[in-house]
């Protein structure tokens, strides 16, 4: 499915994503988290030459960094302990001739920063363990929702490295910078969620200048999971802007008591004393932990696995099987996939 681009914005954006989709080069797509860069880089691979092979996404941050060498360079016989009796291959080799997604890529550390730069620099990886080395054909997609360049600036990220991956740079307007695309991808949603649910919603006039006028600091992802709660919410199958007025009230909620809550570590940090307050913060912790809960036991509910279910949540993959065993749910056997 094409992505929703109404705005000049973002359809400059996809225009230049189509552009350089037919050239090997390496592209490092920057933006706010939910923006949508995960969708651009879907959408460099399916206009690529490369489109019927194989398109592979890690998460830099969800891989603890033990295990990240293993898994984009794979491993020989014997490596290590509890290292598989054949060895495996690396997320590397399984992307040979394909694409390879380097999400979230300004959390590698600087080791893994100066091993990912030496297999961008030669084409060549060698396995753990291994004493040979082998040459793979794989386009390098990164994105981020960090400034690359400040961190070069302020020495946390390698120039060298910086300048290997943003041959190309695409940066991904958040949505308040793109309003003209809120009530299309609102309506694409809705559309998704009344398919899979099996139901009948459509948007009332007076709901749609609030969704506009809101500034959607979660952007794209934070506008999907409002539909979505819109969607159950419905009465008659009509969204109304009472409806959204309780849900963005929501949001908004949640969103202030996070950055309390962050404000409230800085100070904690700094030495300040802060008294928490124990009639309000236990009664969000649950709150918020139940309306997790049941976000996710829907979702097992109407999509087939638990990969579906991820990319119906804006989320990856691993991490919502860390979410599922934090609420102690478990999919069904044989729905991991």
């Amino acid at each position: 499915m094409e992505p929703v681009a109404v705005s000049a914005a973002m359809r400059e954006v996809l225009l230049l994503a189509e552009r350089v989709a037919a050239f090997p080069t390496t592209v490092l797509i920057e933006g706010e988290t939910g923006v949508g860069k995960e969708v651009v880089a879907d959408h460099i691979h399916h206009h690529s030459p490369r489109r019927t092979l194989p398109f592979i996404k890690v998460n830099c941050a969800s891989i603890p960094e033990t295990l990240f060498e293993s898994e984009l360079f794979g491993y020989e016989r014997g490596a290590f302990t509890g290292a598989k009796r054949e060895g495996h291959p690396g997320l590397f080799e399984l992307a040979n001739g394909g694409t390879l997604l380097l999400d979230e890529v300004g959390e590698l550390s600087p080791s893994l920063q100066a091993k990912l730069l030496r297999v961008l620099q030669d084409r060549e990886i060698r396995r753990i363990g291994g004493s040979w080395s082998k040459s793979v054909d794989v386009r390098i997609l990164a994105s981020t929702n960090r400034d690359l360049w400040e961190m070069v600036r302020t020495g946390r990220f390698r120039e060298d490295l910086y300048y290997r991956l943003s041959v190309v740079h695409l940066r991904v307007p958040p949505l308040r910078e793109r309003r003209e695309d809120i009530l299309p991808l609102c309506h694409t949603f809705v559309e998704e969620f009344s398919e899979s649910m099996g139901l009948n919603v459509r948007l009332a006039a007076d709901a749609a200048p609030l969704l506009v006028s809101h500034p959607w600091p979660g952007n794209v992802r934070e506008l999907r999971n409002a539909t979505e709660a819109l969607c159950v919410m419905a009465e008659a199958g009509v969204i109304t802007a009472r409806d959204v007025e309780r849900v963005l009230h929501r949001h908004a909620m949640a969103g202030n008591n996070a950055e309390a809550t962050h404000a409230r570590a800085g100070r904690q940090d700094a030495g300040v004393a802060v008294t928490a307050d124990p009639a309000t913060l236990p009664t969000y912790a649950e709150a918020m932990a139940e309306a997790e809960r049941s976000l996710l036991t829907r979702a097992l509910a109407v999509h087939p696995s638990v990969r579906a279910a991820a990319r119906a949540l804006g989320l990856s993959h691993s991490t919502l099987l860390r979410k599922l065993e934090r609420a102690g749910l478990k999919p069904d056997a044989g729905s991991t996939r």
